[in-house]
């Protein structure tokens, strides 16, 4: 059976999909796992004690964000454990696709959280909204724009 335009059968297009998943979520998992660490040990910190109440609980839910987004992009290597050998690789290959997609928009969060505590830290408050919002910017144009972009440009295409 020939579909997608690729000589590939269902379980193959399955198998490679999870294979190019799996390369997407490696990339994601190290840096969430990297920050979640620097947040996890910044509370150890001397200077933790001079954050504000409201620095605190936004230290809080950066840390709650950093753990969701690391749950959510390990998940799909769980995931595959636990239904290994049941024939459910499609299904696996979808339900892995939306953790991934969770996960990378709790990292987007935790991103901003992160950089909007320790702006709000060293610059004065007005230029660290700045700061967050032009990072804001930047990935949502990065993360969000271009592939929006991409796909109507190739259904553009598509059609013609």
């Amino acid at each position: 059976m020939v579909a997608y335009g690729r000589n590939e059968t269902p379980e193959q297009r399955a198998d490679r999909r999870w294979n190019e998943l799996l390369q997407e979520v490696r990339v994601a998992q190290t840096g969430v796992q990297i920050l979640l660490a620097f947040l996890l040990t910044a509370a150890f910190a001397p200077r933790f004690t001079e954050l504000t109440q409201n620095e605190v609980r936004l230290y809080v839910l950066t840390l709650m964000l950093g753990a969701g987004s690391t749950g959510a992009l390990i998940a799909p290597v769980v995931l595959h454990r636990f239904v290994t050998g049941r024939r459910l690789k499609p299904e696996t290959v979808e339900w892995a696709s939306k953790l991934t997609i969770i996960g990378l928009f709790l990292l987007l969060c935790t991103v901003v959280c992160a950089m909007l505590l320790v702006s709000l830290f060293v610059l004065e408050s007005s230029a660290a909204y700045w700061v967050v919002g032009g990072v804001t910017l930047w990935f949502a144009l990065c993360w969000f724009s271009l592939p929006v972009y991409a796909l109507l440009r190739h259904s553009r295409t598509a059609g013609s």
